[in-house]
């Protein structure tokens, strides 16, 4: 029917004007059809159009558009929006419509009500249709999922009489509350389409197109490509979390950028949880209950769960919350956003979520659901004493230490923690714990430790103890350690394994501090013998036998019992270590490095950072030891890749800097050496053998450099910290050779002349390779300064330049390249024979006398062979005789063999 009267025209709005865009990005289908429908109404043909979606996705959004474009084509509308508040009052969205109606202008408007207005249904029904026989009329009426009973009821009645009018009955209800059979508003079963227009608009997510446009028209500048991205992802394609999203960007003064990238999940995340409340008003209990089954199993969740707990029918219980849009679609249910469970579960009490979560985990365990699954339920669980419950999370923490996730592993070991376990029981407990707190939180961890070793309880913790031992005497903490360990050793069976290794973990701890020793432990810690019958006691007497220098065959016999296949199991990883670095000093070095391999491969399959970080510090001492500064430098960089972040103790690092120091002076450059050790400030006052190696560095690098005075000092308190310890093989550290050379001419120098006597005897004593008997003799003539080279049958091997070798400990000299083709040269050289004596000089040929004469010049191995038309191999092999024949040990020597005065060389 056409209007009687001509239509006012409606107010516009951005993008209302003919052909402007459509301010619904994303929904242009929709738009269109509603078009379509209401140039259906104006040509006399009743609508009646339902659109439904989950909660923000723009329904409210859509029916606006629609009263909009109905303005534009001359059509008058009425609308109105339920809301809970009104939900129990009768008639109260119809006496809205109604007030909407007679506010409109339109040509049969009733009179606005006067007072209580208390309508019959039928009286009501005619005011409408009869304007919708005058005019064409467009009825809104949102969010019908709050609509009072009586309103809902009049509404259907509206519908069944629509035939005949010019009438478009709109509605909206959210999929979070899906209309009842009996509450669907239908047409007249006896009018067909032709009739009455039915249609039924489900929204979906926006498009990806549509975010970004609706980004791009909410900034001033377009959004990062990446910004973009994640917003689209973030937001799931839904508008109300779209706009709650760049109106807390836009009052925040943000811009879209990837530098706000965290900004953007914390608001959408604050968005999620506002939409969560907001549906969680519209779902009957029964659901609501569903839903916090789901927030507490997780992704685990399953139908027979719901069941179970809930008492609900899963599977039309699910279907139902799969119109709120909080749920993923799948078998599974599951939440899309974390804080959409977070909010679910934070309207229930403290004490009523730990029940929840205690009973979903108690399901899952009996419904053999995975052990990942029931620790993460057990998270928030309450402590029940459950006999299962210590050993799948301590499987499950063992899992995630081993892939790297080891905030997740401590996470379930605090919760472990809490169950009221056996004493036993909070023993490995507190010391797995402690090892998955050392990358984060190593002072967290050291007291776990100590807590452990403090625990009372059976011997059957006799391995975790001795597991927390070696943790903390690895970390540095002698003094904590030693009165920990001694209490340790007196609850376990005296001539267990346990009891043997304890002893030796506290023997190891008092030659690194002795001064932390307590009167209260020299009862049950028996002093340490000198051959004891046990393995892991034999690398404690091993390593202390070395540091004495005492007896090279005795020690090396030591550790080789400490390192056997059959004691692996008994001897703790970090005695092993020390039985490796024996071998170091003794020279066996192809043994050390091979067990050393071994240990580290233990060491981090088990997890340890500190007994992995000594090993390859140890790793790298031999290397450098065999003359291999490549192989050191790449032990280095595997120690400091170990020891990552807060692993680094005041205990380790020095050592770590100490070694890195040694290498750069080795490959010829003390600058860099110096910058490295002053990255030790830290750790200038560090005890320790770890602590002495600092001071022998720092003495040899700043010898290195002419500073002859603070070289000294160094190396004074280098020694007087080994003595300390009663550390006297020149083995572990030559610093009286280096601290006499700092010093001077020793036939000027009483104090130089002393220092490289007891050297010798020591390194004598010790049975150094390479030490002669009557090199006493020589000890008057030191080197004369840091760049010299000292004779051969009085040189002392350093075990970070060559242990029982026979190189020069200071080259500062030295060319690296040449250096280099000396070590290449000392490779291919036969050990020395005690006997003959070396030929003397007139059996060098006249070959060997120039090749010689060019290296003792200074000359690289190339530039010999070029000079001389030959390859650098027939320059080695002549090297190498001209060694043996001459009866010295290498290219420093050469010159002073010849007697020949070195050239300058370019």
């Amino acid at each position: 029917m056409s209007p009687t009267t001509t239509p006012q025209p409606a107010p516009r709005t951005p993008g209302d004007g003919p052909g402007a865009p459509s301010p619904l990005s994303g929904r242009e289908r929709e738009e269109a059809l509603l078009s379509a429908a209401l140039q259906h109404l104006r040509g006399g043909r009743p609508v009646l159009a339902e659109v439904h979606g989950p909660p923000g996705i723009g329904r409210s959004a859509l029916l606006e558009r629609a009263a909009v474009l109905a303005g534009q084509a001359g059509i008058r509308v009425a609308a109105a929006q339920a809301c809970p508040e009104e939900t129990g009052l009768p008639y109260s969205l119809a006496a809205e419509l109604h007030r909407d109606l007679a506010r409109s202008g339109h040509a049969a408007a009733p009179q606005p009500l006067q007072g209580p207005w208390e309508p019959e249904r039928a009286a009501l029904c005619r005011v409408f249709l009869a304007a919708a026989r005058t005019e064409p009329l467009l009825l809104v009426a949102d969010d019908l999922h709050y609509a009072d009973q009586a309103s809902l009821r009049w509404l259907q009645a509206l519908g069944r009489r629509l035939a005949g009018t010019s009438l478009m009955l709109l509605t909206s209800r959210s999929d979070a509350a899906p209309a009842a059979p009996e509450d669907r508003i239908d047409a007249c079963p006896l009018d067909g389409e032709h009739t009455v227009a039915r249609h039924t608009l489900a929204l979906g997510p926006l498009p990806d197109p549509a975010v970004s446009h609706l980004l791009a028209r909410a900034w001033d500048t377009p959004a990062d490509p990446v910004f973009r991205e994640a917003a689209a992802r973030a937001v799931d394609g839904n508008p109300a979390l779209l706009r709650s999203v760049t109106i807390q960007f836009a009052c925040n003064g943000w811009r879209p950028t990837t530098d706000h990238l965290p900004r953007l999940a914390d608001c959408t995340a604050d968005a999620v949880r506002q939409r969560t409340r907001h549906t969680l008003t519209v779902l009957p209990e029964e659901l609501r209950a569903v839903l916090r089954v789901i927030a507490a199993a997780g992704p685990d969740c399953t139908g027979p769960m719901i069941a179970a707990l809930t008492g609900a029918h899963a599977p039309r219980a699910l279907a139902r919350l799969s119109g709120t849009g909080l749920l993923l679609p799948g078998d599974r249910p599951a939440f899309r956003h974390p804080a959409a469970a977070e909010t679910v579960l934070a309207g229930l009490s403290v004490e009523s979520r730990e029940t929840l979560h205690s009973r979903t985990a108690a399901w899952a365990y009996r419904a053999a659901a995975p052990d990942g699954a029931v620790a993460r339920m057990l998270l928030g669980a309450r402590p029940d004493g459950a006999a299962w419950a210590v050993g799948l999370l301590r499987g499950e923490a063992a899992r995630h230490r081993a892939a790297g996730r080891t905030a997740d592993a401590a996470r379930l070991l605090r919760r472990a923690l809490r169950e009221p376990a056996p004493p036993a029981q909070r023993v490995p407990l507190l010391t797995e714990l402690a090892v998955a707190l050392l990358p984060s939180d190593p002072g967290a961890a050291d007291r776990h430790l100590r807590q452990a070793l403090l625990t009372p309880a059976d011997a059957t913790a006799g391995p975790a103890w001795v597991r927390a031992a070696e943790l903390l005497v690895a970390r540095g903490d002698m003094a904590a350690a030693q009165p920990l360990i001694a209490r340790a050793a007196e609850r376990v069976a005296p001539d267990g394994d346990d009891a043997g290794a304890l002893r030796a973990l506290y023997w190891l701890a008092e030659q690194s501090e002795p001064e932390a020793a307590h009167e209260l432990d020299s009862l049950p810690v028996p002093p340490l013998p000198p051959e004891p019958a046990g393995a892991a006691e034999a690398a404690a007497a091993a390593w202390r036998t070395a540091l004495r220098g005492q007896d090279i065959g005795l020690a090396r016999r030591l550790a080789r019992t400490a390192l056997a296949p059959a004691a692996r199991r008994t001897v703790p990883l970090l005695l092993q270590v020390a039985a490796c670095h024996v071998l170091v000093l003794s020279g066996d070095h192809e043994e050390a490095c091979t067990a050393l391999d071994t240990v580290l491969v233990r060491a981090q399959y088990a997890d340890v950072r500190p007994v992995a970080g000594l090993a390859l510090l140890v790793t790298g001492l031999a290397e450098l030891g065999r003359g291999r500064p490549g192989a050191a430098s790449d032990a280095l960089e595997r120690a400091q890749e170990t020891m990552f972040g807060n692993c680094r103790s005041p205990f380790l690092t020095p050592g770590l800097i100490a070694l890195a120091a040694l290498v750069r002076l080795e490959q010829g450059d003390p600058d860099e050496a110096e910058g490295l050790l002053a990255l030790a400030q830290p750790y200038g006052t560090a005890a320790g053998l770890a602590g002495a190696l600092l001071f022998y560095a720092r003495g040899r690098t700043r010898l290195a450099r002419g500073h002859r005075e603070r070289a000294l000092a160094d190396l004074l308190e280098c020694g007087r910290r080994l003595l300390a310890r009663q550390v006297t093989n020149p083995a572990f550290l030559p610093w009286r050779w280096v601290a006499a050379s700092a010093c001077g001419a020793p036939a000027d120098d009483p104090v130089a002349a002393g220092l490289l006597a007891e050297e010798q005897h020591l390194a004598r004593a010790w049975g150094v390779p390479g030490a002669r008997p009557g090199a006493a003799a020589d000890a008057g003539r030191p080197p004369a300064g840091p760049g010299a080279a000292e004779p051969a049958d009085r040189r002392t091997p350093d075990p970070t330049l060559g242990t029982g070798g026979h190189r020069n400990q200071i080259r500062s000299g030295r060319p690296p390249a040449a250096r280099a083709e000396d070590r290449r040269a000392e490779e291919l050289r036969p050990p020395p024979r005690s006997a003959p004596a070396p030929a003397p000089r007139q059996e060098l040929t006249v070959a060997e006398l120039r090749v010689a004469a060019l290296a003792a010049d200074g000359l690289p191995n190339r530039a010999i062979a070029s000079r001389l038309s030959v390859t650098p191999r027939t320059v080695e092999l002549h090297l190498t005789k001209t060694y043996r024949k001459l009866g010295i040990q290498g290219r420093a020597e050469l010159a002073a063999a010849l007697g020949h005065q070195p050239k300058a060389t370019s």
